[in-house]
């Protein structure tokens, strides 16, 4: 006879709950664990403030490309144009904001706009001909690598309005009496997001105990949302001792819950695992499998010159070399966090998990002064790794 919880609700076996526990958090505990080896061996610098905000700096574009290249892998695809596209809208930003001295804003929108178009234009050859995204996306990638090089002219063009390199290099306004060297407010978001965490998970137990579904032991509950709290309070003060939340950080928060929602509460979302995992049977129920594929690679043009802004804002000027290999670190930090390379698998939270240690690897090896060729060797050792544990996994 199953055990129960104080309300009455199903409880899974512990050897159950253990092995989910490891496939549900296996790349979180990973991450943990990358992290405190780069903090040992580079003398605590990893998790200095200054450093983790730099870090959270470096990779922000990296992960808001990952969310829309998940959508795109999760339908059976691949972009490989993202880095150009990111390249190319910065280099148009360039253009409408220093050369034409065009308000930020409606620049920003008509770069998002162009994002789209791109997207649509990629999208419609994929999903209504029927050519394989490998081949339009590289074409892509050669087009709008050469496109950016065309409207720069070979030259960087900066700086751009600070108003607009705020975006990436600005903080949240201080709203909250001050604390010494902390910024209370940055403190306050943290608190306010671990705990709207652990309403959240009490709320889907609550309901999966009220259908009958069986859920986790209460100790292993409470202990893995203490765990969770622990990890955000901790990075929140470790940024509220700098300059508090990063603007793009924020952004970057924003579009997660977006995407987590969409992904996992939405029929659109589920809709797109099912053109992932069989798309035939997928159509069959009803499901508009080429309407789905075309907006994926519409969202993933949309993310694209969002992160090509971002970089472009960080970076104060845009250059025609902005972009390079960007696709590379997208499509790794995806598959690291669990994407399977024959789609209908992911999670938001993986290709997030995954980005952060591809930023964490790079940031950790450039501390020990580890040399660009053999940090290039250890990533592609590791995506090749993680692809491997996908094929595995398929075959048992």
């Amino acid at each position: 006879m199953s055990s129960e919880t104080l309300s009455g609700g199903p409880v899974r076996p512990a050897g159950s709950h253990l092995k989910t526990g490891l496939r549900d958090y296996g790349m979180l505990m990973s991450l943990v664990a990358i992290m405190l080896f780069f903090q040992v061996v580079t003398g605590g610098t990893l998790l200095r403030p200054l450093n983790l905000t730099n870090l959270v700096l470096q990779n922000s574009f990296i992960v808001i490309m990952a969310l829309g290249m998940l959508m795109v892998i999760v339908t059976g695809h691949i972009d490989l144009s993202v880095g150009s596209v990111a390249g190319a809208v910065g280099a148009v930003a360039a253009v409408l904001m220093v050369r034409y001295e065009m308000h930020f804003v409606p620049a920003a929108l008509i770069c998002l706009a162009l994002g789209a178009l791109i997207g649509a234009a990629q999208g419609y050859w994929v999903a209504y001909f029927k050519i394989p995204s490998f081949i339009v996306t590289l074409a892509g990638m050669l087009v709008f690598k050469g496109l950016a090089l065309a409207i720069l002219q070979g030259q960087s063009l900066g700086p751009f309005p600070p108003t607009f390199q705020k975006l990436s290099s600005g903080f949240i306004p201080e709203l909250l009496p001050e604390a010494g060297a902390l910024y209370p407010t940055s403190l306050a978001i943290g608190a306010a997001l671990a705990i709207l965490l652990v309403v959240l998970n009490l709320k889907s137990r609550a309901r999966q105990q009220g259908h009958g579904i069986p859920v986790e032991p209460q100790g292993f509950f409470v202990a893995k949302n203490l765990a969770f709290a622990a990890i955000i309070l901790y990075a929140t003060y470790l940024i509220a001792s700098y300059r508090g939340l990063p603007n793009v950080l924020v952004v970057m928060g924003l579009l997660i819950a977006l995407y987590a929602f969409v992904t996992t509460r939405t029929s659109i979302g589920r809709q797109i695992y099912a053109v992932g995992g069989n798309a035939r049977a997928a159509k069959l129920s009803g499901v508009r499998t080429e309407w789905l594929t075309f907006l994926t690679f519409v969202n993933m043009g949309v993310l694209a010159a969002l992160a090509g802004l971002v970089f472009a804002a960080r970076l104060n000027t845009a250059t025609p070399k902005a972009g390079l290999g960007f696709e590379l670190d997208v499509i790794a930090a995806c598959f690291i966090g669990g994407a399977s390379a024959y789609g209908g698998v992911g999670r938001v939270s993986g290709a997030v998990i995954g980005a952060l240690i591809m930023g964490v690897m790079n940031n950790g090896m450039s501390i020990l002064g580890i040399g660009i060729d053999y940090q290039q060797v250890i990533k592609g050792l590791v995506l090749l790794g993680a692809v491997c544990l996908d094929v595995y996994n398929q075959k048992r």
